[in-house]
């Protein structure tokens, strides 16, 4: 029982997240999953922005930050990469999380919030690639997982900053999240299998 509920927040993590954008139209119908960039529905000013932010950020994130403490304390004494990646693996999280406590503010591009925000966001997938190889060379020996992870780790940062041009930005910002999400689950499943 108590392995399934450290296994069942990532999903958690997942369910608020679908949530969150399903309900992101709600009281602005103009507002479009393909078009536009997630943090535009929590932007300040907005109806129920803080509502959105809390579930499309700070809940998500601040459940896969508990996970990767989870998975720390679980593994005793783990060797370095293991111990480098739940560290980065937390800081993504939590700078996933940091994302809904720093709006943007739609009045102006060069808003000190739209900076912080940013840098929130640039955070999240710098700490997550390197999280993700040192995660890979930790369970090196479970090779589909620590492929898979990597294939991840690259698919992140291709489809949050390469990619999302004019009409893709929207698509290719979810898709950078999914593959986020994703990885959490690989590395909950990877985890429960072996002892690193």
């Amino acid at each position: 029982m108590r392995r399934t509920f450290k296994l069942a927040l990532p999903w958690l993590a997942v369910a608020v997240f679908v949530a969150a954008l399903a309900a992101a139209g709600l009281g602005v119908p103009e507002y479009s999953h393909r078009l536009h960039p997630l943090a535009l529905r929590g932007a300040r000013g907005l109806p129920a922005a803080w509502a959105f932010n809390a579930g499309a950020f700070l809940l998500p994130g601040g459940l896969l930050a508990l996970q990767a403490l989870r998975w720390r304390a679980r593994q005793g004494h783990p060797g370095w990469a293991l111990r480098l990646a739940l560290a980065l693996a937390l800081l993504s999280a939590l700078a996933f999380a940091a994302q809904g406590l720093l709006p943007l503010d739609m009045r102006s591009v060069d808003a000190p919030a739209n900076r912080l925000h940013a840098l929130a966001w640039m955070l999240w997938w710098i700490a997550f690639v390197p999280a993700t190889a040192a995660f890979a060379w930790a369970v090196r020996r479970a090779r589909a997982p620590a492929l898979a992870g990597l294939l991840l780790a690259a698919a992140v940062p291709l489809l949050a900053v390469l990619l999302p041009i004019g009409a893709w930005v929207g698509l290719a910002q979810r898709l950078a999240f999914l593959a986020w999400f994703g990885w959490w689950l690989l590395a909950g499943r990877a985890l429960s299998r072996s002892a690193v």
